[in-house]
């Protein structure tokens, strides 16, 4: 059974930083693209950045490149995302993505997807 479980979302400030992880069980980790999408209320989901299973390749949505980083580890299988200079626009429900085709930069390419963890950014 696959699981994928985030963590390190909270509420935070405007320009504060915060790092999501993302730790995969039962598949072979190194096998996926892996991705994080958010979702605001209102708002359809969306892509925000994925990275392929070597770590060589990554994408960032426009609204977040140069303040988030996307990384993997595959001895651990974990994903992150470092999130820097944080906006209240960046306040969504994050969810963390496994696909076998990389790039994952929207829905209909995510086989897991991880039940979410909330980032709140207040002005």
């Amino acid at each position: 059974q696959v699981q994928v479980v985030e963590s390190g979302g909270g509420l935070v400030q405007a320009g504060e930083s915060l790092r999501l992880s993302c730790t995969v069980s039962g598949l072979t980790f190194d096998d996926y693209a892996m991705g994080w999408f958010r979702q605001a209320p209102g708002k359809e989901r969306e892509g925000v950045s994925c990275i392929k299973w070597s770590g060589t390749y990554t994408y960032y949505a426009d609204s977040v490149k140069g303040r988030f980083t996307i990384s993997r580890d595959n001895a651990k299988n974990t994903l992150y995302l470092q999130m820097n200079s944080l906006k209240p626009e960046d306040t969504a429900m994050y969810y963390c993505a496994a696909g076998s085709v990389y790039p994952i930069t929207n829905t209909r390419n995510v086989d897991y997807w991880g039940q979410g963890t909330q980032v709140t950014v207040s002005s």
